[in-house]
């Protein structure tokens, strides 16, 4: 599951993938223009950007070039109508991590989406694998020494996110924003609640609560 920002100023195309995406286990934050986009990219907790080349009031491509200057690693994916090859070579150039050309199919940007965040944390494997843990993000599916875990969506997610970023603290305000677009609404102690589901499903021991900062997974030493 990943907190995505969504480029995009094509109304119906715009509400279908955010729909998809979401309906996929995602956070989805939609914005139809350059300067919107450039505002929410200021959030540091997001983990991709579709980001569409043709955005009014600022062109996709100066958005990126931005970005990059700044020294954001935060991986995007173009996706555009533009399809000619010197116009991809362009959005791969200044630091696209993939692109998809318009119309696309749903499942193949969520594949790449995945790619592309693997190659962020280092990973080449599909599935993160944590001692005799085993998740696939792709399936949804959780195992612990080859027996079948079932978590509801929301644990799973705080899950992927924990184990994804191993030996860093995520803070609540974190795991908090991964769960939830702008527009939804936030309980006080949805995080607690999961992380104690969690706990009981798979061990005490398993996430550590750094008081007053956050939750973390030790990582495992090779």
């Amino acid at each position: 599951m990943m907190r995505i920002l969504l480029a995009e100023d094509d109304r119906h195309l715009g509400e279908g993938l955010s729909l998809g995406l979401k309906q996929l286990g995602h956070t989805v934050d939609w914005v139809m223009d350059g300067v919107a986009a450039e505002q929410a990219l200021l959030d540091e907790n997001l983990d991709a950007l579709i980001l569409d080349l043709g955005l009014p009031k600022r062109d996709g491509l100066l958005l990126l070039r931005k970005l990059r200057e700044q020294g954001k690693d935060l991986p995007v994916l173009v996706l555009t109508a533009r399809d000619t090859v010197e116009q991809r070579i362009q959005g791969l150039d200044l630091g696209a991590d993939d692109y998809v050309v318009k119309p696309f199919d749903l499942m193949e940007v969520n594949a790449r989406l995945r790619a592309i965040s693997r190659r962020r944390e280092g990973r080449a494997a599909s599935v993160i694998t944590y001692g005799d843990l085993v998740l696939d993000p792709a399936a949804r599916t959780l195992s612990k020494a080859g027996v079948d875990i079932k978590l509801g969506g929301s644990e799973f997610a705080v899950l992927e996110s924990l184990l994804t970023h191993q030996g860093r603290v995520l803070s609540r305000q974190a795991l908090e924003e991964s769960l939830y677009g702008w527009d939804e609404g936030v309980e006080s102690n949805a995080v607690e609640v999961y992380i104690h589901h969690i706990r009981k499903k798979l061990g005490k021991d398993l996430i550590r609560t750094i008081r007053g900062v956050g939750y973390t997974i030790q990582k495992l030493t090779q």
